[in-house]
Order: structure tokens, then C-alpha cells, then sequence
């Protein structure tokens, strides 16, 4: 399946961070996320892997006790049912994949 790109198609799913459904299979499901400057996603945790790559800005990950800063050109995995959040310390641009598919951000 081939999916062609648009500016439209954005979701608000907290305050500043905006997520868009790029493809998803049958197993996996690519995302694309922008965060504003200053933007929070609270700690949580999910039964999906989540796999990310940071394309702009400054990302702080925060996992219980952990804090790891993320600068263009790295990335990262969390497996399912561990604790993540993040706080964008820069406008972020973000390219995630997850697996199994989040049913919940396709609805």
C-alpha cells in the first residue's frame, strides 16, 4: 500500500503535540507526531512496541527514574507496558511506528 502525503489529516492528542496516521499493515502502524516547543506527553505506558526516530528539535523522555535527551537523528525503542513520557524542549518533528497497530489512533 502505497499512502501519498497531505498536509491534512492532523489529531490534537495533547496540548501542542499533534499526531497523523502516515500507513499502517496488518502488525504495524506508522505515525507522524509534531510537537510545539514546551509540549507534554504525560508518562504512560501500552501494550505496543514503539519505535521512534526524532527528524527536528529536542526531546526529553522521562521513564520512571530515567531522563534521556534526543537530538535530530536519534532514536528509540519502548517495549510494550513500559512507563515513557516526553517534553518537546524545541518545536519536534517525530516519525513512530508501533506494533501491534494502535487501534486508538485510527479511530
Amino acid at each position: 500500500m502505497i499512502t501519498k502525503d497531505s498536509p491534512r489529516g492532523y489529531k490534537s492528542i495533547f496540548d501542542g503535540v499533534k499526531l497523523k496516521n502516515l500507513t499502517h499493515g496488518d502488525r504495524t502502524h506508522l505515525t507522524k507526531v509534531v510537537l510545539d516547543k514546551g509540549a507534554i506527553i504525560p508518562e504512560h505506558e501500552h501494550p505496543h512496541e514503539q519505535t521512534g526516530y526524532l527528524l527536528k528539535g529536542k526531546l526529553r523522555f522521562s521513564g520512571g527514574e530515567e531522563e534521556f535527551i534526543t537530538l535530530p537523528g536519534d532514536s528509540w525503542t519502548f517495549p510494550g507496558e513500559t512507563v515513557h513520557g516526553a517534553e518537546a524542549l524545541e518545536e519536534c518533528i517525530v516519525l513512530e511506528c508501533f506494533c501491534p497497530v494502535r487501534d486508538d489512533y485510527l479511530e
